[in-house]
């Protein structure tokens, strides 16, 4: 059975009261301080974060438990889309740090830079180094845009930066310079020179 209805006088008299009765008790609750703002999710500012499934990397406290050493240079061999589906499937056992898509230099962050991703093939590369994957095929040069170019030596300079790594050939290295690696990548039509260049010419600030 329905209750009956309070009228709507009742019900104004009855917000007023609870008005005033918080009112009162707002001004005499303490002045706390503001919220600190919360982390952002990516470790670069130019990244969106796309998160690697937890069974594919090793939660660590880099640098403090191992040094960041060295930059190794992917090519995915698969599109972008792939490549972070590939990344949130629990039972690939494989991710990168970052990858950089093709045709705009949109930068996707997978895993945080203190966690080892699983991408170099050799567990003492992969506790020092951060992976940055790009879009394309190593047989494909033309998935090698400007764009993409561009983008990946700003993060690569970001980070060399951030974590003192020199910025040269011994310690930015292609996947296939990686000891033990059976990996190819990122090819000879890979353009070094070019990617060099253009990661010791910019200054990030980081």
């Amino acid at each position: 059975m329905d209750s009956p209805r309070p009228a709507r006088r009742t019900l104004l008299r009855g917000g007023i009261l609870l008005g005033a009765t918080a009112a009162s008790t707002l001004a005499t609750m303490p002045v706390t301080a503001a919220p600190r703002p919360r982390r952002r999710a990516t470790d670069y500012p130019g990244a969106r974060w796309k998160p690697a499934n937890p069974a594919n990397y090793t939660r660590a406290h880099r640098p403090s438990r191992y040094p960041i050493q060295f930059i190794v240079v992917h090519v995915t061999q698969v599109n972008y889309a792939d490549t972070i589906q590939t990344f949130q499937d629990p039972t690939a056992k494989v991710s990168a740090h970052y990858v950089v898509r093709s045709a705009d230099g949109h930068i996707g962050q997978c895993v945080h830079d203190k966690d080892v991703g699983w991408h170099a093939g050799n567990w003492d590369y992969n506790t020092r180094s951060i992976g940055i994957e790009h879009e394309g095929w190593v047989d494909r040069p033309e998935y090698f845009t400007d764009a993409m170019y561009e983008s990946s030596a700003t993060l690569a300079a970001y980070l060399c930066e951030a974590y003192g790594i020199p910025k040269d050939r011994d310690h930015i290295i292609g996947h296939v310079e990686v000891p033990g690696s059976d990996h190819t990548d990122p090819g000879p039509l890979w353009d070094w020179p070019r990617y060099i260049r253009l990661v010791k010419s910019t200054r990030t600030g980081a």
